[in-house]
Parts: C-alpha cells; sequence; structure tokens
C-alpha cells in the first residue's frame, strides 16, 4: 500500500479507507526545487495519496533524476514512468493512467502547490456526492516564485453551471482536478489538441453524461509567469484555437453562432500585443489577487 497510513489520521475517520493516485508528467525543462516542492505539498497532504505515478516525458537533466532517484528511494509508493522521447503532457498522462492502480485519479502539475487540506476537502465532498465524477476547484495564480498572487481563477460550482460556462470558457482547472480513471478513458483519454487537451476531454466526458463540481476555494497554487500569457497568441494559436471550436462545434457542446463569436473572441485577443492580452488576462478573465 502507500503512504496513506500515519498521513490520513490528520483527517476525518470516514476518509481513512480511500485509496486514490496523483498523476504527474515532469519533463526537460521543469526546475528541480520546483518538482521537488510540488511533491512535497503532495506527500505532505493531511489526506495522503495512496500512490504518486510520474511520468518522465522523456530524457530528464541530471539534476531532476536525483531528485526523482531521492523520492523513490524514501517512498515505496513512488511509482515512475520512463518515456524515451517527450511525446507532450496530454499522451504522457495518457501512458501515466495507464500505470494507476486506483479509480480516483488527482491531476498535479510539476511546479505548483496544493494546498495542505486539498485532497482532504475533496473526498469530503466526493463522500458527499458520490454520483461526481470530476470534482475540482479554484486555484490562485502567483509569480513564478509563489511570493505574489497575480490573480484568482474562479470557475462555476454546480454541474450544470459548468456545462453551460464550457460552451464558451474553460469551466475547470486542470490541476486541480480529480477524476474518475474509468469515465476519462470511456471519453478517449487525453487526445492531441495543443493548449485545449483538458477542455477537450472535459467537452467528451460531459457528451458521455459525467457529472462535474467545483469547490468554491482556491486549493492549489499555480505558477502563472508571463509565459503563459504569451504564448496565447499569435497565428499559430489562432490556428489551434479555431481548430479546437470545430471541435466542440462538432460535439454538439457548442452551436454554430457560438462557434463564429468563441473564434472571433479568441482571434481579438490572440493578436492583442503581450502586455495588453496580460492586462486583458488578469483585469476581464481573472480576480484581482491582492
Amino acid at each position: 500500500m502507500g503512504y496513506n497510513g500515519k498521513t490520513k489520521k490528520n483527517a476525518s475517520n470516514s476518509l481513512r479507507g480511500i485509496n486514490f493516485s496523483v498523476l504527474m508528467s515532469v519533463y526537460k525543462k521543469e526546475k528541480p526545487e520546483y518538482l521537488k516542492f510540488a511533491l512535497d505539498s503532495v506527500i505532505k497532504q493531511t489526506l495522503a495519496p495512496t500512490e504518486i505515478v510520474l511520468v518522465k516525458d522523456g530524457p530528464l537533466t541530471d539534476s531532476l533524476n536525483e531528485v526523482i532517484k531521492d523520492y523513490q528511494t524514501k517512498h515505496s509508493f513512488f511509482k515512475v514512468i520512463e518515456l524515451k522521447k517527450n511525446v507532450g503532457l496530454g499522451k504522457s498522462l495518457n501512458e501515466g493512467m495507464r500505470h494507476c492502480s486506483f479509480d480516483f485519479v488527482a491531476r498535479m502539475d510539476t511546479d505548483d502547490c496544493c494546498e495542505q487540506k486539498r485532497f482532504e476537502k475533496q473526498f469530503s465532498v466526493l463522500t458527499k456526492k458520490p454520483e461526481l465524477d470530476v470534482i475540482g476547484s479554484c486555484i490562485h495564480e502567483y509569480d513564478e516564485d509563489l511570493n505574489n498572487i497575480m490573480s484568482t481563477r474562479s470557475v462555476p460550482e454546480t454541474d450544470s453551471e459548468i456545462k453551460n460556462y464550457m460552451k464558451k470558457r474553460n469551466p475547470l482547472n486542470h490541476v486541480s482536478i480529480i477524476y474518475r480513471r474509468d469515465k476519462v478513458l470511456a471519453a478517449g483519454g487525453y487526445i492531441d489538441c495543443p493548449y485545449f487537451e483538458d477542455y477537450y476531454l472535459w467537452c467528451r466526458m460531459a457528451k458521455n453524461g459525467c457529472i462535474f463540481y467545483n469547490i468554491q476555494e482556491p486549493l492549489v497554487k499555480v505558477r502563472a509567469g508571463a509565459g503563459m500569457i504569451k504564448r496565447r497568441g499569435g497565428f499559430s494559436y489562432i490556428k489551434k484555437a479555431i481548430y479546437f471550436e470545430k471541435e466542440i462545434l462538432k460535439l454538439r457542446t457548442i452551436g454554430l453562432p457560438r462557434f463564429f463569436y468563441n473564434s472571433f473572441v479568441r482571434m481579438v485577443v490572440a493578436l492583442f500585443p503581450s502586455n495588453l492580452r496580460q492586462i486583458f488576462y488578469l483585469k476581464r478573465l481573472r480576480k484581482n489577487g491582492n
């Protein structure tokens, strides 16, 4: 079994018997100190996972391999999957999911930080609402050193609100998610759709009748530097955004009027200069962190 024996004593008695996996993917550009910080925030949860599945997405640096080897040595529940070449986040998560031992899988990025009661709070809701297939939360977006809150990304709460919001924007914060492995696989897992792989997954799961919920408090601290906003600009991004809109039009997540509206808005914002796009994201699409 995993690590959750001692740590689960800190959670309520009703949660002690829960087994779940945490799924992560790391690639060569990650900073070793960020990876260590992220792993510690998972291991030190009041409700700790039964296993952590970490996918090496291609060859890593020596310093990253040293961090991973150290955790493997110290923790028997730490499972490492190695890919010979870098395949991208979606494909690496699909491979990692094949190695997850439990139906409930929690997502976590290797440069972020979980609030200490993240999993306890999420499973407390799941025990009360067993019909849920996906549960997420709001997130705090920090600068790269997690010193200053830049913004808060709030998301709709109920299943109906989430599915309505899904027509215009991503209604879930991927890094905050716990989902049922079998429901993800039934929807086809992560499919290649750059910048929108998780959003596309939610749309396909909704099409399959899955039930969603978001806890209305930030449970993950996310490093969200200017690079993230910069990548969401230019003609290459516009091409990928319109491709995604076409795919969810085929799913009937949206209709033709919404397709044209979404495509137009994404195109206009992508053509903003980077500094103006950052202001738009922080002022219009986020709550100010201060």
